[in-house]
């Protein structure tokens, strides 16, 4: 069976649960992405699955719930490289809404400036076994310093094992490098397994990098995702002025559908004090990504 002749899957709750949290002034969710609707944003042929639609206004409509003021949508792969669907909720934020857009390597000159003057901060490049590699890593580091011309950063999302070869090829980065959803470690293997004690070193000794601290249900099985928290808590107190945290909503290519109020509420544990939080949400995102004024609540439409 065929993407195209397989039921839409739908990969968020419609009814997340309420957090009990309650975020900074400006906070950020620097990471989501946009499905469809279909119909006006057609779904890339190359795609594993068919998502249901989760378009810009359930996406807004999920920030109001949740207390969050600003975002950064990241193009998926179900959209391919045609980041209309982003660009269109940009557009509609109000200011509040940036992008991070998928690109082949050797994307021209003239298509990144359009991009960025479209509000997106960055390119994003998998390296994943369900996504396809789009291009080599010397190939994306030659990209980087056009990148650095328009004012855009590299993003990077990749197995776990391949941060000890990805990670010395990208310290040659023209511009600063985020790594998604801490590196896909496994939790369940602690601190001390070899992956995550090189993605710790490389965010330690190169201030290039930043990472997400996402995923805290990615790498953890199962709820409360005590072992992905813990891991996301003590990158935070590694370098707190690198860190970054998104909700990953509507949460595609996954082994359950977590709860979006659920995962706020982790933010006490991950980031445990008033400036811990303020920086996690607030002052990196607005370092990266360059907002404007600071938004009080995600756009209504």
């Amino acid at each position: 069976m065929t993407p195209d002749t397989q039921p839409p899957v739908l990969t968020y709750l419609p009814q997340p649960s309420t957090p009990t949290l309650a975020l900074p002034a400006g906070a950020c969710d620097s990471h989501v992405h946009v499905f469809g609707p279909a119909a006006e944003f057609p779904y890339a042929a190359s795609r594993g699955f068919t998502p249901a639609d989760a378009g810009k206004q359930t996406l807004f409509a999920l920030h109001r719930q949740m207390g969050i003021a600003r975002c950064v949508i990241v193009q998926s792969a179900v959209h391919g490289f045609d980041n209309r669907v982003v660009e269109d909720a940009i557009a509609a934020g109000g200011g509040h809404y940036l992008g991070v857009a998928l690109v082949p390597a050797a994307v021209s000159d003239a298509e990144l400036l359009r991009l960025a003057e479209a509000g997106f901060r960055g390119v994003r490049f998998n390296f994943m076994k369900h996504l396809a590699a789009s291009a080599s890593v010397e190939n994306i580091v030659a990209l980087t310093p056009r990148l650095a011309a328009v004012g855009m950063h590299l993003q990077v999302h990749f197995e776990s094992s391949l941060v000890h070869s990805l990670g010395p090829a990208l310290q040659r980065s023209a511009v600063p490098v985020v790594i998604d959803h801490m590196g896909r470690v496994d939790a369940t293997q602690g601190a001390e397994h070899p992956d995550f004690a090189a993605l710790e070193q490389l965010l330690l000794g190169d201030a290039r990098f930043y990472v997400k601290v996402s995923g805290i249900d990615r790498i953890d099985p199962a709820p409360p995702y005590a072992q992905g928290i813990a891991l996301a808590r003590r990158l935070v107190a590694a370098a707190p002025e690198r860190c970054l945290w998104g909700s990953d909503w509507p949460h595609p290519n996954h082994t359950h559908v977590p709860d979006d109020g659920q995962l706020v509420d982790s933010l006490a544990a991950i980031a445990p004090t008033p400036a811990a939080l303020q920086a996690l949400l607030v002052d990196n995102p607005q370092k990266l990504y360059r907002f404007g004024a600071l938004g009080a609540a995600a756009p209504i439409l």
